[in-house]
């Protein structure tokens, strides 16, 4: 577990731009068991690509036309049990921190694992998930 002060901000920097938070394995159950339509997920974490890569990609995918209808973030290293959680929905992929997913009705759809984003601009992180937005939103 990381302290509060620290990833307060790094969790704030998705929850201020629309994100709601799952901070329970009840909260992602609730929300992508059932899911109707399209959500995009980011197992949010403290590392340098995430801040550098993987939120600002997240947050700049969301400025076309088409994006997903609900926006989710769970915080690896934090928040464990719901990380766990969200984590069952995204197998077959091993755990992975910072991820991107974005499911259509409760169905895993496009996924980018931490080494799809780590060493990627935001902007290319951002253009991959807008041509999953165009296919799948």
């Amino acid at each position: 577990m990381y302290p509060i002060q620290l990833t307060t901000p790094m969790a704030q920097d998705l929850t201020n731009y629309g994100f709601e938070s799952l901070t329970t394995p009840a909260d992602v159950e609730s929300v992508l068991a059932q899911q109707k339509g399209t959500a995009l997920l980011v197992v949010n974490s403290v590392c340098g690509c995430a801040a550098a890569n993987a939120r600002p990609g997240a947050k700049m995918s969301l400025e076309g036309a088409k994006k997903p209808d609900h926006l989710y973030t769970v915080f690896a290293g934090v928040d464990g049990e719901a990380t766990a959680k969200a984590r069952e929905f995204l197998l077959p992929y091993p755990p992975s921190s910072p991820s991107i997913a974005l499911f259509k009705d409760g169905q895993l759809v496009h996924f980018l694992e931490r080494r799809h984003i780590e060493g990627r601009s935001a902007s290319v992180i951002a253009e991959n998930l807008k041509m999953a937005y165009e296919q799948f939103c």
